[in-house]
């Protein structure tokens, strides 16, 4: 495994200055390919210290979740770029599936040493992954954290249509010949359209920073065949289906504008849930990680603090 500590001096000032000096860059071999992960180690390390393992949402990286982190200064948090997202390697054809991510998170947490007081938080697609992992692996981690969890099929309901169409994108994205599939894929019309979407803040300048942040992040997949395979995965499961295997503490945290994860179907959720909890935050949508980071913090605290290693 190879680590270098980061610093730099360009940290967007949604983020605090602290958080660079917490953070070290590393990467592991895994069957699967050379996965990129970031450390970001506590300022002081108390009683109340956990090791937390974030998985990040469909065509995310690690960079989603740094305002999340930057709330958390005295928790050790591991982020690792998904394979096939940012700077991690792909799978091989066919291998990005919700169960293939979770034979990643197996291997990642053996090749460094995580047992089983690991926190497990999943954002969006991360949230699937995290809880069919939980669901097929009981006891590996304790306890789950879920924000803007995915509860219910995205196929059905009222979003089903705007789902529909994204499936034929990111299928027609794959069969044009690659620059022009690259192109539709990567178009800073078509991030900047999802990204004033799912926004929700009135600050112009946090906007501003989203905004930079999905077109820096949002098209750093390795292949359109792996971002197609993820994608599918992506809407071909969903939290509820697993629900009730889920028998370990669990966080939900909801927008309660969140038009991807409705606020009603996170009700829903929480109540097959054995030992759930679901807070909601208001005025935000499924960006919880960008707009409201400080809520979502104090929730992972108190939650933490309820159910210690």
């Amino acid at each position: 495994m190879e680590t270098a500590h980061t610093g730099r001096s360009s940290t967007p000032y949604f983020i605090g200055p602290d958080l660079a000096g917490r953070t070290h860059a590393s990467s592991v071999q895994l069957a699967g390919g050379r996965v990129a992960f970031w450390t970001y180690e506590p300022v002081l390390q108390t009683a109340e210290t956990r090791t937390i393992l974030v998985i990040h949402g469909f065509r995310g990286d690690h960079h989603g979740l740094l305002r999340v982190a930057d709330q958390l200064p005295e928790m050790r948090i591991i982020m690792p770029d998904l394979p096939g997202f940012g700077s991690s390697e792909a799978f091989g054809p066919g291998g990005h599936t919700v169960p293939g991510y979770g034979a990643f998170i197996t291997e990642f947490m053996a090749s460094l040493g995580l047992g089983p007081d690991t926190v497990l938080l999943g954002h969006s697609f991360g949230s699937i992954i995290a809880a069919h992992f939980v669901a097929a692996h009981p006891g590996a981690v304790n306890p789950l954290i879920l924000i803007n969890p995915i509860a219910a099929p995205a196929l059905e309901g009222p979003k089903g249509v705007m789902t529909r169409l994204a499936v034929l994108y990111y299928r027609l994205a794959a069969r044009l010949p690659r620059p022009l599939g690259l192109a539709l894929l990567r178009s800073p019309l078509i991030v900047r359209v999802m990204s004033e979407a799912m926004a929700k803040t009135g600050d112009r300048d946090l906007r501003r920073f989203i905004h930079g942040q999905h077109h820096a992040y949002f098209s750093a997949f390795a292949s359109r065949d792996s971002l197609l395979e993820s994608f599918t995965a992506s809407v071909s499961s969903h939290v509820a289906e697993v629900a009730g295997s889920l028998t370990l503490p669990v966080l939900l945290i909801a927008g309660e504008k969140d038009e991807i994860a409705t606020l009603p179907d996170q009700h829903r959720l929480v109540e097959l849930l054995p030992n759930g909890e679901l807070e909601v935050i208001a005025d935000v949508g499924h960006l919880i990680h960008y707009e409201t980071p400080e809520p979502a913090a104090r929730y992972i605290r108190s939650f933490l603090k309820d159910h210690a290693a």
